[in-house]
């Protein structure tokens, strides 16, 4: 299903109207389309800076962050694609730290789109070329390319051997697209998807991974093994170590101290922090420092990731002092890190949830269950969701994220409220409260 788009930026919203009718409720994975459009736009693939190539079912998106804030804190510039976009199209794109404005945006779109009239390219396709294009135009010392969907097929991998690779948490996601059957691959789902994902490892490339279960760990360093790339995972290469209110990366590459855990809530950021930690200490030179590495991690923020919501309009429809956290979570894994956030909260939780047509309800409400007060479920717009009743009989609907806190009895002492189940829903919540990504 293609990201919903939408502009205040006439421009903008021209070439985004074009751009959502390409691969309406489809996504198309294949490297072809996506290797001719490149190459109709001089490959600017081919013309990147020092660049960071990023995997993973979960905490793929921190771990960007987290790599590009300690780049940052060394002083360098860097660019980075991600998705999706949670309010507006233009945070995909950042250059040289900044998200692309939407002058530039409007034309480069406008530029990708005119040459892949005929190619039945896809929404995420043509983004990604758009991307290329403006890293390729625009200097800068580093570039981070997050993958969209899977890794082999996903358009980012058109891309040359990167720096380094890496791989974040795997899970099962996304089935309807990376489970197909297809000769030479892993039976077993879970194998299935590291797989794919270890399709990004290319020859004579360092890749960092976290620690996953045997099955999986021998999927990925077949992979290696069989391009000649360097594995560097997690366990056996590095680990990262709390310390109280501060944690330490310890690795055979040497060790870094860092004085305050992750800004990111959830024992899994330390996790995703080290990720990153151990992708630049495989990069080339110029290393950054402990300072750095400190400051950057410590600095790292990724929207709708186990966050906090501000004072705002939405918020201020609870009573004062209400918690209220907002995630992203969708899958069995993310399921499970919103119960390690919250399994020592003594106060109960007022469950606002939309999740998808295509996703598990029971991936997010069966880690929570004892802890819930109430469980509402909204509508996720623009998109097909599921309806009340795929939730169980406890689970009241709302018309609306604003209707669904507006009827909540929330006791700010004893309970909470967390909303989760969807990125696009997530996106909802944040333009509501007027906390839009910057």
């Amino acid at each position: 299903m293609p990201d919903h788009a939408h502009s205040s930026d006439q421009a903008v919203q021209t070439q985004l109207d074009r751009l959502a009718a390409l691969s309406p409720g489809r996504d198309i994975l294949g490297l072809e389309r996506i290797a001719e459009l490149c190459a109709r736009l001089g490959n600017p693939q081919l013309q990147l800076p020092r660049n960071f190539h990023v995997a993973g079912t979960n905490g793929k998106g921190s771990t960007c962050a987290y790599l590009r804030a300690i780049l940052e804190a060394q002083g360098r510039k860097v660019h980075s694609y991600t998705s999706p976009h949670l309010v507006r199209f233009n945070e995909r794109i950042r250059l040289a730290g900044m998200l692309i404005d939407d002058a530039l945006l409007a034309a480069l779109l406008e530029e990708v789109l005119d040459e892949a009239a005929d190619l039945q390219a896809s929404f995420f396709e043509v983004t990604t070329a758009a991307a290329f294009l403006a890293f390729a135009r625009i200097p800068a010392d580093d570039c981070i390319i997050e993958v969209g969907l899977g890794g082999r097929l996903d358009a980012t991998n058109i891309i040359p051997p990167p720096a380094v690779a890496g791989i974040a948490s795997l899970g099962i996601d996304h089935e309807a697209f990376l489970l197909a059957p297809e000769a030479g691959t892993p039976d077993d789902p879970a194998m299935r998807i590291a797989w794919e994902k270890a399709g990004i490892i290319k020859p004579d490339t360092p890749v960092a991974t976290l620690a996953y279960p045997p099955h999986i760990r021998d999927t990925i360093a077949a992979k290696v093994a069989d391009v000649g790339a360097t594995l560097f995972p997690q366990g056996e290469g590095w680990t990262v170590e709390a310390e109280g209110d501060a944690f330490r990366w310890i690795s055979k590459l040497g060790s870094v101290a860092l004085p305050l855990r992750p800004r990111m809530t959830g024992a899994h950021q330390m996790a995703n922090a080290g990720l990153a930690i151990a992708m630049l200490r495989l990069a080339p030179d110029p290393q950054p420092t402990e300072d750095e590495i400190a400051r950057g991690v410590a600095s790292a923020f990724w929207p709708a990731r186990m966050q906090l919501l501000g004072t705002g309009p939405l918020t201020a429809l609870l009573p004062e002092q209400t918690e209220i956290w907002l995630d992203g979570a969708h899958n069995v894994d993310a399921g499970l890190a919103l119960a390690r956030k919250f399994a020592a909260e003594p106060r109960r939780i007022h469950l606002v949830t939309g999740m998808l047509a295509n996703k598990d309800p029971a991936a997010i409400i069966a880690p929570l269950t004892g802890q819930l007060a109430s469980l509402t479920v909204v509508p996720v717009p623009g998109h097909e969701h599921h309806g009340a009743e795929a939730f169980g009989a406890g689970a009241s609907a709302a018309a609306s994220i604003t209707d669904a806190l507006r009827d909540l009895d929330v006791d700010p002492g004893r309970e909470l409220v967390l909303i989760a189940g969807s990125l696009y829903l997530a996106g909802v919540v944040l333009d509501l409260n007027s906390e839009w990504p910057a």
